[in-house]
């Protein structure tokens, strides 16, 4: 027997909160359909993939008398993929408690390992012992995760297969986008082949990049963003003892910078780089620098020579010149992976790439420390992408910085002194405690979940919405899968994919953070937030990020 701590003791004992509307019998809950709904874009393209479940209409529950909802016991699967984030366990339960209101008899199936579990049939029952001994905690180590994508004939076929010799009635994906967008393909795979098995995704990614008006946060967000604000919070504050080190903060966030942006609204660091502006605004690396410069040497005129900077881990993927470079990068090794594949020395894996850029990529590559342009070519995703996570892109500016200062204490332009060191704050985010407002709020995902498929529907994502209010007075329902895709490209084809929520510029939660830079360039403003509190005053314990405070507050 694991000894469990005395946090995770009370942790088990807590009673997540439901909107008031999934508390009634549900058989006095139904559903109330909106308008036919299109996608994001490339409409015309997705309806010829999804032939069978694009334009379905937007499920919103409300109460009424529903003669219409499956009594019947049934078999529901459930896989996590992907990336762990807090509160996927909770999913889970909320998923075991509403199938056994429904019907003692039903169960729930949990695919080991990721959508893998599915295709090689590795599964086990949930009953109650072992999912009592998760809740309210972090990880996904219930069943485990993966990020295997079901994506050829014979996957599908083996995933057809497995379901039927299962008897799995209706299948749980919890994921990000990519999950998400392969749920989609399953549902129509499904309704193609004449099955009865639906399928419903649930809104998971610390990234926070899996939202839009109906989605209004992805879960384990909130979690990841207050354990990276602890720390930053706590780097602040060093920052301020020591007085003699300039700390680069690398955050989680590759395609979006959303962490970065509300860990510097929780903390007030000196300088927190946005990605999508540097993008919109084309600054080139050597802007980056310069700008950092700046700060740095205005602060060491008013004898500041330390400082935070916040660095979103894909800032690289928004400069225009490195967007354009990896982009071709990305083409260039899936068109020739095989016979990249056969070149063991990374120089020569090089030579072979420059020979199929243009001239001024090559010389952007070649102007790169060696370590940063080997990563760009050797390490790649499922997906045959770059791994932009793995890019130091903190360390290559700290190498970029102390270049220009050094040139401008030549110049008699710079006196301070600059010493930096650099962190990562990534998986120390992932499998925390969740805060209350993710457990209650992933709970919430999970008992909806079951309530989407008593009621026969298929192709849709568990939607909890109105979360700036207390959890009694969320609101339930579903949004159709296909509603947030468009065509990207991927390993150099065109493929569905739900498409990523970026940082707005024009949003409240950066005009807020833009109002206030300038002054933090100089002035010591740091907050420290502290650690996640789960007891004691309802305004710590219950608080929501300030990002989702300020997307959903009335304008």
């Amino acid at each position: 027997m694991v000894e469990l701590s005395e946090l995770q003791q009370e942790r088990l004992k807590h009673k997540p909160q439901l909107p008031a509307i999934l508390k009634n019998k549900f058989s006095l809950i139904k559903p109330k359909t909106g308008k036919k709904t299109g996608s994001k874009s490339d409409e015309k393209k997705l309806q010829e993939i999804f032939k069978n479940t694009f334009g379905k209409p937007i499920i919103t529950f409300i109460k009424g008398k529903n003669n219409n909802i499956n009594k019947n016991p049934i078999n529901v699967g459930v896989v996590l993929s992907g990336g762990q984030a807090a509160g996927g366990h909770n999913v889970i339960c909320g998923i075991f408690d509403a199938l056994k209101k429904a019907n003692k008899k039903s169960k729930l199936i949990g695919f080991l390992g990721g959508p893998s579990g599915i295709i090689e049939n590795k599964l086990k029952e949930l009953t109650k012992d072992i999912i009592d001994k998760y809740r309210n905690t972090g990880g996904f180590d219930m069943i485990g995760s993966g990020r295997t994508k079901i994506e050829t004939e014979e996957q599908f076929e083996k995933t057809k297969i497995n379901v039927i010799k299962n008897k799995i009635d209706a299948l749980v994906i919890i994921g990000g986008d990519d999950s998400n967008t392969n749920a989609a393909l399953l549902a129509e795979y499904f309704a193609k082949e004449k099955m009865n098995t639906q399928v419903i995704g649930i809104p998971k990614t610390i990234d926070g990049d899996l939202k839009n008006e109906e989605i209004e946060t992805s879960f384990g967000f909130d979690t990841a963003v207050k354990i990276y604000s602890e720390l930053t919070g706590n780097i602040c504050r060093d920052v301020l003892s020591a007085k003699k080190y300039w700390h680069f903060i690398r955050l989680m966030g590759r395609s979006a910078s959303h962490i970065t942006l509300e860990v510097a609204l929780q903390t007030n660091p000196n300088i927190a780089l946005i990605g999508e502006e540097v993008l919109q605004n084309n600054w080139t690396l050597s802007k980056i620098v310069d700008y950092i410069c700046d700060a740095i040497i205005k602060r060491a005129e008013l004898g500041k020579n330390y400082g935070v900077i916040l660095v979103p881990e894909g800032l690289i993927e928004f400069i225009p010149e490195f967007k354009e470079l990896i982009k071709n990068l990305n083409e260039i090794m899936a068109k020739n992976e095989d016979e990249l594949n056969k070149i063991e020395n990374t120089k020569d894996k090089k030579e072979f790439i420059y020979s199929k850029l243009n001239e001024s990529l090559v010389n952007l590559m070649k102007s790169l420390p060696d370590e940063i342009s080997s990563q760009l070519i050797l390490d790649r995703d499922p997906h045959g992408n770059v791994v932009v996570s793995q890019i130091e892109t903190e360390k290559l500016l700290i190498e970029m910085v102390q270049k220009k200062l050094k040139e401008m204490k030549k110049q008699g332009i710079y006196k301070g002194k600059f010493a930096a060191i650099s962190h990562f704050f990534g998986y120390e985010g992932r499998c925390g405690f969740p805060s209350n407002f993710d457990a209650n709020y992933t709970y919430a995902l999970g008992y909806n979940a079951v309530l989407l498929i008593l009621n026969g529907f298929t192709s849709y994502m568990s939607a909890i919405k109105n979360l700036t209010e207390q959890p009694k007075k969320w609101n339930a329902g579903g949004i159709p899968l296909t509603m947030m895709m468009n065509i990207e490209r991927r390993k150099g084809e065109d493929k569905p994919v739900i498409k990523k929520a970026l940082v707005d510029l024009n949003a409240k939660p950066f005009k807020v953070f833009s109002a206030l830079r300038d002054e933090l360039k100089i002035e010591d403003k740091y907050i420290s937030p502290g650690p996640i509190q789960y007891f004691g005053p309802a305004k710590i314990v219950d608080r929501i990020t300030k990002t989702l405070k300020y997307e959903r507050s009335k304008r």
